[in-house]
């Protein structure tokens, strides 16, 4: 395959994309069964890095045929890869041991060389209390609290003095998170939903990835206006605060491109399942039905048709416009082949027109 997007002059407010990802769910199916699965999401992280993709992301997703223990899977796909970055998108806090993670984060991060980026959510996401159990105060307030201290634990903070017999340790030893990465919390980013969860990350010093579901937008405001309104706060409260310019800004899309008619049918086909299924679209087969989607909630666009089609609707996006890094959505239920097409097909077609160099 050949089919190369023209040479386009980016406008002024498009920011040339100087990293590209993509976020796959690692999913498995009632058939082929989670062993499976896992190996398939470790051969897709393996192909991207071959084609000079900067970043890898999964999501966890607990009791479904989804990753729900996302730091071993790292570890594991980072013995197989040597450049790219592996992380969460999303890990939410509510139900979170702060200084487990902690202790398992640091130990992927160097085992994978410092290629460790972890998105962390504080939703008020309080689905799972009959299992994991229920907390005095609300979801959203309980995950903060654990938010701060799993930052605290990371950056290497006294997490406890001892001061006292019985307690696991001599009088007077300062307890921190062992095994330590020193550069791990400049690595951690905020999956963000709303503008308050944006200008949230920049308040607390780490970065922003976006999301394909929002909420708390404007009436009439589109899903990329919101999105690039959210960027700009976020950026502009980091500069309030720490007076130095924001890192990076990555946004989740799905960006399909049709190299074949087939292909533009079957996109078209996943576009309209999403549209009418929300977040229910692109199930694997024995995956649980999801909850229904939030009140007000908006989805993200599905950005599909012929490469010159998809190119268009993208530099005329102002969310993806306003972003440093587009992380590609892939559909759940879509196989390792399937996965890597799509992974190729944007890169060979789209990508080189929005200012990107593939990884050396």
């Amino acid at each position: 395959m050949n089919v190369i997007a023209p040479a386009i002059t980016l406008s002024t407010s498009f920011r040339p994309k100087t990293r590209l990802g993509f976020n796959t769910r690692v999913s498995f199916n009632d058939d082929a069964g989670p062993a499976q699965g896992l190996r398939d999401g470790i051969e897709l992280f393996k192909a991207a890095e071959r084609l000079g993709y900067q970043s890898g992301w999964a999501y966890q997703r607990h009791f479904d045929h989804y990753l729900s223990s996302p730091l071993p899977f790292f570890a594991a796909a980072g013995q197989h890869t040597k450049h790219i970055t592996l992380g969460s998108a999303v890990i939410p806090m509510r139900y979170q041991d702060p200084i487990l993670l902690a202790e398992a984060a640091g130990t992927t991060d160097l085992l994978i060389g410092g290629r460790l980026e972890l998105a962390i959510s504080t939703g008020a996401n309080a689905a799972f209390d009959a299992v994991f159990g229920t907390v005095d105060t609300d979801a959203r307030t309980e995950a903060k609290r654990r938010q701060s201290r799993f930052l605290a634990a990371i950056a290497g903070e006294v997490l406890h003095t001892v001061a006292g017999a019985g307690q696991g340790a001599p009088e007077g030893a300062e307890l921190r998170v062992t095994p330590h990465s020193p550069t791990l919390r400049s690595r951690i980013r905020q999956g963000s939903a709303s503008l308050g969860s944006a200008v949230q990350a920049a308040e607390l010093g780490i970065g922003l990835i976006s999301g394909t579901v929002q909420h708390d937008h404007a009436e009439g405001e589109t899903f990329g206006e919101y999105q690039a309104r959210s960027i700009e706060a976020f950026r502009s409260t980091w500069r309030e605060t720490w007076g130095t310019e924001p890192p990076s800004v990555a946004v989740a899309a799905s960006i399909l491109v049709g190299t074949t008619a087939e292909l533009r049918e079957k996109y078209a086909a996943y576009d309209l399942e999403r549209r009418t299924q929300g977040i229910a679209a692109s199930r694997p087969k024995g995956a649980l039905a999801p909850a229904n989607q939030p009140p007000g909630a908006q989805i993200s666009p599905v950005f599909h048709g012929s490469p010159d089609e998809v190119l268009e609707a993208v530099l005329n996006d102002p969310g993806l416009a306003a972003a440093d890094e587009i992380v590609l959505f892939l559909p759940p239920a879509f196989g390792l082949a399937e996965n890597v097409r799509l992974l190729t097909d944007l890169v060979k077609t789209v990508a080189p027109s929005l200012g990107w160099t593939p990884a050396a």
